[in-house]
């Protein structure tokens, strides 16, 4: 009969070191625990122990810095890594520093429990790399915000995931922070040297979209007064970001799978095969499986892209953030030159309770608003309920939405505000500017994408010159839409 693995344990919390020597010890384990970093330490040293449990805040030492000269010593030795400073970062570093795996306190014993069997039970692999320190990218920037236990598995997976090139889909619903993640798999990850690219099938003309992938010859179509480099030259040696995949044309994703395949590809017109350097992290707001039956998207080309999938949910699902978020949006909008404020418990308690059918976006975008339009430095409920009030459709009583806003209707909103305003000492002086603007940015949107994004068109057809039509699309934050639908 074989002697019983032992299972070293370091956390400087006496109830925490409790719980885990019990349920290890019941199911079979002979664990030795202790409350520094340095008793632990000697005990690798000195070749005890088959697995390590460490926290990161211990008095002595930080647990993350412990864990590659575990591996240095011992690259055998598996490493979870428990944190109460449960975010994005810190698994990260745990995953880039060599741990086996990164749990969150409070953790489930169950799952621990399978963590500790899955980590004696898997075959060992060098890790590549893996230098104390390294690939710390960003530092303590946090891409992505949150506590709860969905985005706590995302920054697991994420973390995983920065040490392979493995291909990525990413489904939420819009404004849940899609390329958030993708450019956080590329900046934490092993091409975070290289270029991260990023290209809206949405927003590209059907007719351009292959071109616009792989580039063309000199002379390939009407117009092609050059050669042109596509996105996938352009991300060479880094990532290329495939936003809103569900709404490629058919043909493009026909010539996409033959890449995923192969690994190389032709320009439009070329005939020189070019490798294709690149991971590929693609996103979609769409049902792809539904787009697969009803004939909208390739089914082969799913699965060639979901080799790991990564669902983001959407924000109702997890409004424990909400506090969280908001600090870190208020943090940003007083980065950007605006007011520095904070919120009223009531106020959080009033986020809690909305819908956010725009999610984290419309969160930010209310933090600004908050921010720029309110004096007092701490935010009330009323404010915040004004609002999201708003922000929300008109309903036409009988619980159905009213339709658009008339022109009216935004002079009064605007009006309405400005009262609100002037009441907390903030008087409002642009009243004509800001409805001078919802009527320009819808207007000048149609237009665009009446020209498919031709400037020159757009500027003819409203009566403008060319360079004031490009300033107030520069003022407006407009995007170029390059066609309708």
């Amino acid at each position: 009969m074989s002697e019983p693995r032992t299972i070293l344990i370091a956390d400087d919390d006496r109830a925490i070191r409790t719980v885990l020597s019990q349920a290890l010890g019941r199911s079979g384990y002979q664990v030795r625990a202790t409350s520094s970093a340095s008793t632990l330490w000697r005990w690798v040293e000195d070749g005890e122990g088959d697995l390590v449990i460490t926290d990161v805040v211990m008095p002595d030492e930080n647990g993350l810095d412990l864990v590659p000269r575990i591996k240095r010593v011992r690259p055998e030795l598996r490493v979870v890594v428990m944190s109460a400073q449960s975010t994005f970062m810190t698994a990260v570093k745990a995953a880039q520093r060599g741990a086996f795996e990164y749990l969150p306190k409070p953790f489930d014993l169950k799952e621990l429990l399978a963590v500790v069997e899955r980590a004696l039970a898997a075959p060992h692999v060098r890790p590549e790399g893996g230098e104390e320190g390294e690939g710390d990218g960003a530092g303590e920037r946090l891409p992505l915000v949150g506590r709860s236990t969905a985005m706590q598995e995302i920054y697991r997976t994420v973390a995983r995931l920065t040490t392979t090139d493995l291909t990525v889909m990413i489904t939420g619903e819009s404004g849940t922070g899609k390329e958030l993640v993708a450019r956080a798999l590329h900046d934490y990850g092993r091409r975070r040297a290289g270029p991260f690219v990023a290209i809206n099938m949405a927003a590209i003309p059907r007719e351009l979209i292959e071109s616009e992938l792989f580039g063309h010859e000199r002379g390939a179509f009407t117009g092609a007064l050059n050669r042109g480099v596509g996105r996938f030259e352009q991300a060479a040696g880094g990532t290329l970001f495939l936003d809103e995949i569900g709404d490629m044309p058919p043909e493009a994703q026909t010539r996409l799978l033959r890449v995923l395949q192969e690994g190389e590809f032709t320009t439009v017109g070329g005939r020189q095969p070019i490798k294709a350097n690149v991971r590929i992290v693609a996103a979609t707001h769409r049902d792809l499986r539904q787009s697969i039956r009803q004939g909208l998207f390739r089914e082969d080309l799913f699965y060639r892209l979901n080799v790991v999938p990564i669902r983001l949910p959407p924000l109702r699902e997890r409004l424990e953030d909400i506090p969280l978020l908001a600090r870190h949006f208020l943090d940003r909008a007083k980065a950007s030159g605006l007011p520095a404020k904070q919120l009223a418990p009531e106020a959080l308690d009033r986020l809690k309770g909305h819908a956010w059918p725009g999610n984290a976006r419309e969160l930010e975008n209310l933090m600004r608003r908050l921010a720029a339009l309110y004096a007092q430095e701490v935010i009330g409920a009323d404010a915040v309920a004004a609002e999201l009030a708003e922000a929300e459709p008109a309903s036409d009583g009988q619980g159905g939405p009213r339709g658009p806003e008339t022109l009216e209707q935004s002079v009064e909103r605007h009006l309405r505000a400005f009262v609100a305003a002037h009441k907390d000492g903030m008087p409002v002086r642009d009243l004509y500017d800001r409805v001078l603007a919802e009527v320009e940015r819808p207007l000048l949107r149609l237009v665009l994408a009446a020209t498919r994004g031709n400037q020159i068109k757009a500027a003819a057809m409203l009566g403008l010159n060319r360079n004031t039509l490009r300033k107030k699309i520069r003022e407006l934050d407009l995007p170029v839409v390059r066609g309708l639908g």
